[in-house]
Parts: C-alpha cells; structure tokens; sequence
C-alpha cells in the first residue's frame, strides 16, 4: 500500500468518526503536531487533540482538494475539514503533512487558523492546550 492509500485510509476513519479506527493509525512513537496547538505523542496524546471536536461533532468530512506524495514519501494534502455540529458546520481550511511508516503515520502535522476556528464554535467551545 502506497503512502497516499494509507493517508486515505485514515481519512476515511476520521469520517467514521470512530476513535478506535482513527488510533489504529497510530503508536508510542507517533507525534501529532497541530501547529496552533503544539504537539502530542503517542496515540492517546492524538486522541487528547481529536477527541473533543470528534465526540461533539454529529459527524465529520474531510474534503480533500490535493494530495500529493514528496520523493521523500512525505504525503502533503490541501483540505477542508467540516465538522457537522448539532446547530452549525464548522469549517477549516488545513494543511497536513504526514510521515509515514508502513501502515503507521509517524508524524502529521496539520496547519490552520485557530481564531477562524474558534469563530465557528459554539459559544463557551475550548480546545485543548497542548503546548
């Protein structure tokens, strides 16, 4: 399986929105690092990150908009993330890059807007501090 199918795949678990096929793409020695937010290890640090969005949201929807693999294997996608909460759907725009190891993302680090973010939220809505 290509990089790229295993990003794939792992998109294709956020929009299950099922924590525990989302981890399966992680391990002890995975770093999450979303930019505005610092980064996190290990599959429970990524679930620290994901978790409040994901068990809020009714459902999720990574709109990918370009996907594309480095000579290095490093896989880079332009996307929208779309949470659909009960009264709105909050909408990012991201950039991701992930390091890849077998079926194992070694490294992803996300880049977006927090405050854009935070202004989709509902009111009183906080995202976990990592760094």
């Amino acid at each position: 399986m290509s990089n790229i199918e295993t990003v794939l795949r792992f998109i294709d678990a956020m929009q299950a929105n099922e924590k525990e096929g989302i981890l399966a793409f992680f391990d002890d020695e995975s770093v999450f690092n979303n930019i505005p937010m610092g980064a996190v290890k290990g599959a429970e640090g990524v679930w620290s990150v994901l978790g409040p969005l994901h068990e809020t949201a009714l459902s999720v929807e990574y709109v990918i908009h370009h996907i594309a693999q480095s000579a290095d294997g490093i896989v880079l996608t332009e996307r929208t993330d779309r949470y659909h909460l009960e009264d709105r759907v909050a909408e990012f725009p991201v950039m991701g890059a992930f390091q890849v190891e077998g079926n194992i993302i070694r490294r992803w680090t996300d880049y977006f807007d927090m405050a854009q973010c935070l202004e989709q939220m509902p009111p009183g809505t906080e995202l976990p501090s990592t760094g």
